[in-house]
């Protein structure tokens, strides 16, 4: 069964109980009523025999005893009230946070799945321009005029994306040595040695192989939040040849992920009070529709036992609040996956 057709089963089962309710609850004032007008008549019948004297001591017992089987009935019929009332909202409860909490972890999955997906075309990406002729030439000819032509070609490739910051071409050092925007970012000469996704690449041993670092604030673009991804540059273009430099790719990061969870698909009178983020294993945030990303870490009730499963949702206590907590971890796309986890969180009265 698709998730679609669970919902809807599950909003079923929902209208089904509520239309039980309402039948439960029509019965009972009916029998309440039934009870009203027998011990009305009950207590006539009493006042009755009683004028009748000794000829009516009998009929006194009956009716004493009908009002007596009528408290009876009176108190079971308000106990049956209560319970059933107690048990149906209940039961409503629990398939309300079933099916809201199915909605959310679908829509979490989806804002995870699309990163994952369009992250694979970052790998593509700098695995191919790092064969790219200008790149390795520039680097083996390591002149003023290899370099300013390895930059032009650079700035060709940005032309046509709008996903990216800048490309950087380094030495094997990791030294800036050109990119693609130097108008508008100087990072020619930076030092990136030091560099999770320059390192990544420096030790890499083909051109198959590609190097990574998560979303971080990156001088080489002014501050801008980026991913960033790299791959050596080669002798010959080739796969196995020797390594002359790296080629890193910095990935508008913000716009993208921003874009996605600020965009997640829930209702106007729901968004302002629901939280839609991207984090990693650690917690830390990496996207964030309250404005948290890169300089917080989400702090859950039960991230481990949430964390643990592909995808579901707990009712957890959050900020004082009751709140359903929906999760889903990146799927990952071909061989890619970034191992992230998507988390929407929703207080339960909205």
């Amino acid at each position: 069964m698709s998730q679609q057709e669970n919902v809807g089963s599950v909003k079923s089962i929902a209208t089904y109980v509520d239309d039980l309710s309402v039948t439960m609850t029509q019965a009972i004032d009916e029998i309440t009523n039934i009870n009203d007008d027998t011990q009305l008549l009950a207590l006539n019948a009493r006042i009755e025999a009683a004028r009748a004297g000794q000829a009516g001591a009998a009929f006194s017992v009956v009716a004493t005893e009908m009002q007596a089987l009528g408290a009876k009935t009176s108190q079971i019929a308000g106990q049956l009230a209560s319970q059933t009332s107690g048990k149906i909202e209940g039961l409503l409860d629990v398939i309300g946070s079933s099916i809201r909490g199915t909605r959310l972890s679908d829509l979490a999955l989806t804002n995870i799945d699309l990163i994952d997906r369009n992250l694979y075309e970052r790998t593509c990406d700098v695995r191919w321009w790092a064969t790219d002729s200008s790149l390795v030439d520039a680097l083996t000819a390591k002149s003023d005029a290899a370099y300013g032509y390895a930059s032009k070609r650079l700035g060709v490739i940005l032309n046509a994306y709008t996903v990216y910051h800048d490309l950087v071409l380094c030495d094997p050092q990791g030294r800036v040595v050109a990119n693609g925007r130097p108008d508008e970012f100087q990072s020619i000469g930076a030092s990136v040695a030091s560099s999770e996704w320059f390192r990544a690449a420096r030790d890499s041993r083909s051109g198959d192989e590609f190097g990574f670092q998560s979303a971080h604030e990156s001088s080489l673009v002014d501050g801008r939040g980026v991913l960033a991804y790299s791959c050596g540059v080669r002798v010959g273009g080739e796969a196995d040849g020797q390594l002359l430099g790296v080629l890193g790719i910095l990935f508008n990061w913000t716009d993208f992920a921003q874009e996605i969870v600020n965009t997640t698909p829930i209702a106007d009178d729901e968004r302002e009070a629901t939280r839609c983020c991207i984090c990693d294993s650690t917690g830390r945030i990496l996207a964030d529709s309250w404005g948290e990303q890169l300089h917080g870490k989400l702090t859950l009730a039960g991230p481990d036992r949430l964390f643990d499963q592909p995808k579901g949702f707990e009712m957890q206590k959050e900020g004082g609040r009751r709140c359903c907590v929906a999760h889903a971890q990146a799927p990952g796309f071909e061989t890619y996956t970034t191992g992230w986890h998507s988390v929407i969180v929703q207080p339960v009265d909205q």
